[in-house]
């Protein structure tokens, strides 16, 4: 362990010990570990204060103003600014009216949102979607119930804003009307309601809100509102831009019909016990979440992204066992006393707390706030390997012994993770909406088995990115086991909508969250699982200060689960070449080219499929075989790398030959893609890159390629990042 590693580790245990004595309150109950509060109106869409101690220097003057459509008050048109001395010499109805901010009418109390979710468009050119907000029925008016109002002209090409440089901080970005702290002014109510530059095919339509659930707190009730989306597909890119209750007004944008869409990716949104964030924190920035997120949110400003797909760790719920009412459960120092270890009303309740302010914490703040209301968001559970990652649960969950995760506790952490995913993530109630993915509100649903320990079947998503695009968000969480990654009822469901793809399709990319092309660790695997290996002994009796080096819940190694969920382990091997093998005859059958996007690993590597190479002739040409896929793992975004020397040891182990595929015909290896640092030095690990990163997928439509462009953070903490493109070809096999 490097010395970062160590002092992390130090720092984890410390925190640990602070919350292993909890106290009651006067009122005889705990103070939870995190508690949230109704956000400010101002502040929805998730925007930070200037950086202390003192304000920013003022960001050039937003692109609005450059719109004709826009009209500043009277004596200072022909401006394209204002400032504070000018708006002193304006009347005070012209002052206000000038900035004044949109409220909502009738008021809502926000707790988290607008967050916003693609699921598919349909062969009509229907594009569907949907979003969702959380509110505190103490501080909200609900007659009439919430109504979100969308609009958008087909005939108004949205305005880019591609420039050269970076702006470097989060208060440079481009206008947004939520952020407080913008110099851009509100547009007039002419042209919020469309009047001042709409042509003859503007549309505006009203969304009514759908109570999907209630959360009984200790604070109060917290409703949960659904609103669907549905816009036609113009001949071009279309800007949507929204409102609820008639409050502030923000956006997104789609494609047009016969455009393919640019969108994003990204996993690990969060620091794993013991990293101090503000190791990542560079000048400007108030935390060191928001660096990578804010490089990412430039891009869009830039030139926007259609869809933001996240693959895997969109939050690390971790903190749950850190909760005061576990604390006894906890403490347990013997497996079997944790699991026969029962479940209370007090500790049900511990479990919901957390997660739901845990959700609202993470996803209303900062950058990637601000990412989840201007992009259609659509989420893989994986390490999830596809639909949502472990840390959304715990880490780990399902690779466990059977008899720790049907444990009462253990079990509920499970179930209540997944139902807070499905909600928060995917806008989804099973007591709702049902598990008939035949009549769904989402099209794009595919529902497999019941999951053996979460209480839910899995939602798996097929969803359309273009005429020649689709992704398959493919979940491998719900019904994973320690022998299971997924079940045969799910593959048979999701390999029958595979083969219903139009002809149209020539892409399709499989998120699985975990890499399926990765180095090996089996050594690693099999000294771990060995009852004489010393360390895992002196952890469990809790000698040297080696506690950390065995898991809270049954006191093997920590890092086993790790390994156990990979699809590279021992006990995934034999489903994941059977996996391998349904894919490439489904490419070949289909004529489409497969690619498969990962994380979780907290680097950046490509690995690749292909056919064997026959001594006797050349190899096939990528265009060619229809056995060539690659697998592009973009992770993390926001937590720290692995020390220098995991790096090195993956490193060493990706360029060692395997020979597991080569019965059906199959090699496989990793790409050189790093052979150069982000500043043009030569690098000695060219397979793996141990910086932040995160992913951009744009199609060719000269070439018909699939380029991956992977954004590998330039220096720790600064928000700028360099490209290292690959591409996929179209397939041309005959």
């Amino acid at each position: 362990m490097d010395n970062a590693g160590w002092h992390a580790h130090r720092r984890a245990q410390k925190e640990d010990d602070y919350f292993s004595s909890p106290r009651r309150g006067a009122d005889k109950k705990f103070t939870p570990v995190e508690q949230v509060r109704p956000i400010d109106e101002q502040f929805i869409g998730g925007f930070l204060p200037p950086p202390s101690p003192g304000p920013p220097p003022l960001p050039v003057k937003d692109d609005i103003y450059n719109d004709p459509s826009f009209h500043l008050p009277s004596g200072v048109e022909s401006q394209k600014s204002i400032s504070s001395s000018q708006l002193s010499r304006l009347s005070a109805v012209e002052r206000s009216r000038t900035l004044r901010v949109a409220r909502m009418d009738p008021h809502l109390m926000f707790m988290v949102g607008p967050l916003l979710k693609y699921d598919t468009t349909d062969p009509q050119g229907i594009w569907h979607g949907a979003l969702l907000i959380v509110t505190a029925d103490s501080g909200s008016t609900y007659e009439p119930h919430p109504t979100l109002t969308y609009q958008y002209d087909p005939d108004k090409l949205p305005r880019h804003h591609k420039r050269k440089g970076f702006p470097g901080k989060s208060f440079d970005l481009g206008p947004h009307p939520a952020d407080p702290h913008s110099t851009s002014l509100p547009l007039s109510a002419s042209q919020i309601n469309g009047h001042a530059s709409s042509g003859p095919n503007f549309s505006s339509e009203q969304s009514p809100a759908q109570e999907i659930w209630v959360y009984p707190g200790s604070g109060g009730t917290f409703t949960f509102w659904r609103f669907m989306i549905h816009v036609p597909l113009g001949p071009n890119e279309m800007e949507i831009t929204y409102s609820i209750n008639h409050g502030q007004q923000l956006r997104f944008f789609v494609p047009g019909r016969n455009q393919n869409m640019r969108w994003a990716s990204y996993s690990c949104n969060g620091f794993s016990a013991g990293v101090n964030p503000d190791d990542f924190r560079g000048p400007g920035f108030q935390s060191g979440y928001d660096p990578c997120w804010l490089d990412l949110l430039t891009h869009h400003h830039q030139e926007p992204f259609h869809v933001l797909v996240g693959g895997g760790d969109q939050l690390y719920c971790d903190g749950l066992t850190r909760e005061p009412e576990l604390q006894e459960w906890v403490a347990k120092l013997k497996p079997e006393e944790k699991q026969s270890y029962q479940l209370t009303d007090e500790i049900a309740e511990a479990i919901d707390r957390f997660y739901f302010n845990h959700y609202c914490q993470v996803f209303r703040t900062g950058a990637f706030a601000r990412a989840n209301s201007s992009m259609q968001v659509s989420l893989c559970l994986s390490s999830s390997a596809g639909l949502t990652n472990a840390k959304i649960i715990i880490d780990g969950f399902g690779s466990y012994p059977d008899n720790l995760q049907t444990s009462p506790i253990f079990q509920t952490i499970g179930t209540r993770g997944y139902f807070f995913f499905l909600l928060f993530q995917c806008f989804i109630n099973v007591d709702v909406d049902g598990i008939d993915d035949t009549n769904h509100v989402n099209k794009s649903i595919i529902i497999g088995a019941p999951g053996p320990y979460v209480g839910f079947p899995s939602h798996s998503f097929l969803g359309y990115l273009g005429p020649q695009t689709s992704i398959l968000l493919l979940d491998c969480r719900a019904e994973r086991k320690k022998d299971q990654v997924c079940s045969p009822m799910e593959y048979e469901k999701v390999f029958a909508r595979l083969y219903q793809l139009p002809s149209t399709v020539e892409h399709l990319v499989i998120q699985i969250g975990i890499p399926i092309a990765y180095p090996r660790m089996v050594a690693l695997e099999k000294a771990l699982e060995s009852r004489f290996n010393p360390l895992v002994a002196l952890g469990r009796n809790g000698s040297l200060g080696l506690s950390g080096f065995v898991n809270k819940f049954n006191a093997e190694a920590e890092l086993l689960d790790d390994l156990n969920d990979h699809w590279t382990s021992r006990t995934h091997k034999q489903e994941r070449n059977w996996f391998i093998n349904q894919v490439q005859e489904f490419t070949k059958a289909k004529h489409i080219r497969v690619s498969f996007l990962s994380g979780d690993v907290h680097c950046a590597a490509v690995g690749v499929f292909k056919s064997l190479k026959d001594k006797t002739n050349p190899e096939i040409p990528p265009t060619n075989d229809h056995r060539y896929m690659i697998n592009i793992v973009t992770s993390a975004i926001v937590n720290t790398p692995p020390p220098g020397g995991v790096i090195k040891l993956v490193s060493s182990l990706a360029g060692k030959t395997h020979r597991t595929m080569h019965k059906s015909q199959t090699d496989e290896t990793m790409i050189p893609l790093f052979a150069k640092e982000p500043d043009g030095s030569n690098r000695g690990q060219k397979y793996i890159m141990g910086r932040r990163n995160w992913c951009i997928t744009s199609y060719d439509e000269s070439t018909g390629d699939l380029n991956f462009d992977i954004r590998v953070e330039m220096e720790k903490g600064v928000g700028r990042t360099k490209g290292y493109e690959v591409r996929t070809p179209p397939p041309r096999w005959k």
